[in-house]
């Protein structure tokens, strides 16, 4: 499979004042693999140590004698570590105390040795007061494929071109093949070890199941590193937000999880999932102005799940509504394609959503996203109903700005706002 991260791992090795790197990402995003096949392809000499329940690597950084470490490491391996050839990848590290803060001195001390860490549940280690070695340390996200990874991971390298080329009558030529397939990314989302079933056997009981079994695994997960105080209420947020994204205004609603619930005390429920990379959170705006930040609404946002294919299993969508006929565009009340685009947003760089609606709620614009010199209205339609009313109207007391519209219908340029495909958002 291509992740389109290898890049930036590249990026890394080349960059003369190279830091240690962190791959942060929820569990089975495919972390574990990216950073193998990184080592493997593109170092003389690899080496792999998976901390989860090693004893001969839980002292390894009693201390942070970096000599030391690599004498272990090397002995560990049965590797000679030569500096600039060998790759060292420590899997699982928040199994292991002090390892996080020993990045420091492998920064300071030698930064001629390639050194990668990454765990699935760091997220949550890194919000616990770990001692971070803040600015010693380069870091990475790996999110879920997006929806151009999984169309080369479906042999479609030829459509990924066109998509890159942003010919937009090209593009449009081929849309039943992209709708056909954006509707399979619905479907399977984009956890790889999901894809990859789907590439190989195609049976969708198989796919189901695979979505079924890492639920289950983030559930054990909930449970076991979870305060015990805390497992009931993440559990309630997590099963709620299907249901949360299927009203007409998506707002997470603490009532909708349980009558009377309030804001003190899920707060630390939804951070939870938040730190373990399971939840998004899009936070509402006040003003759509630059920059957005400073109009941020902390009372007020929408939950969205790491993947839209774990998302269609949460909600028992059957696959026959996702892959035949219109319901996944027609009904379902766009939740399918606001997590899609969502996601979209989250696996893309230095792209921050939030959502923005008026004082009285009459108005609400999908998401509102911020460029280096422009903040950009955004209206998402399921359907090709070109019709965009919130949209309309905000750009008409906004006229300064530009809006997009995604959508099943074909690219096109209106005097206010750019009509973009739903399959064409990169």
């Amino acid at each position: 499979m291509n992740r389109l991260l290898y890049a930036d791992l590249i990026a890394w090795k080349n960059f003369p004042d190279r830091k240690p790197l962190i791959l942060e990402g929820a569990r089975q995003v495919g972390k574990t693999w990216l950073l193998k096949e990184f080592g493997s392809k593109e170092y003389e000499n690899f080496i792999y140590i998976n901390c989860d329940n090693n004893p001969q690597i839980a002292d390894l950084f009693y201390d942070y004698d970096i000599d030391r470490i690599l004498r272990a490491v090397s002995a560990y391996s049965n590797q000679k570590i030569e500096k600039h050839k060998t790759f060292i990848f420590f899997d699982e590290i928040q199994e292991i105390k002090n390892a996080l803060h020993s990045l420091k001195y492998f920064c300071e001390q030698a930064p001629e040795y390639h050194i990668a860490m990454a765990g699935s549940l760091l997220g949550i280690k890194l919000h616990e007061g770990t001692s971070f070695p803040v600015g010693k340390v380069q870091t990475l996200r790996l999110y879920p494929m997006n929806f151009t990874e999984f169309l080369m991971a479906m042999g479609k390298d030829a459509l990924v071109e066109i998509l890159n080329s942003k010919n937009w009558a090209e593009i449009c030529s081929f849309r039943t093949q992209f709708i056909e397939l954006l509707r399979q990314y619905y479907f399977t989302g984009g956890m790889p070890a999901v894809v990859q079933e789907y590439v190989s056997s195609g049976d969708l009981q198989k796919v189901r199941s695979l979505q079924n079994e890492i639920l289950s695994n983030y559930a054990n997960d909930i449970s076991k590193h979870a305060p015990v105080k805390d497992v009931p209420k993440i559990n309630l947020v997590w099963n709620a937000i299907p249901s949360q994204l299927a009203k007409e205004n998506k707002k997470f609603v603490y009532g909708a999880i349980k009558k009377g619930a309030r804001a003190a005390e899920y707060e630390n429920a939804i951070q939870w999932l938040c730190n373990a990379g399971l939840v998004t959170k899009v936070s509402r705006v006040k003003k759509a102005s630059m920059p957005l930040k400073f109009y941020e609404d902390f009372s007020a946002f929408k939950l969205f799940v790491l993947d839209c294919g774990l998302f269609g299993t949460m909600s028992g969508t059957p696959a026959k509504d996702i892959l035949i006929g219109s319901n996944i565009f027609s009904e379902y009340k766009g939740a399918f394609t606001e997590q899609f685009v969502a996601q979209q947003f989250f696996a893309a760089e230095g792209v921050a959503p939030y959502y923005f609606t008026n004082e009285n709620s009459t108005l609400e614009l999908d998401f509102v996203i911020q460029t280096e010199d422009k903040v950009i209205p955004i209206e998402v339609k399921a359907e090709e109903n070109l019709r965009s009313k919130s949209l309309s109207s905000f750009l008409e007391k906004n006229p300064e700005l530009h809006g997009l519209r995604f959508s099943m219908a074909d690219y096109r340029e209106q005097e206010r706002f750019t009509n973009i495909p739903l399959y064409a958002i990169k």
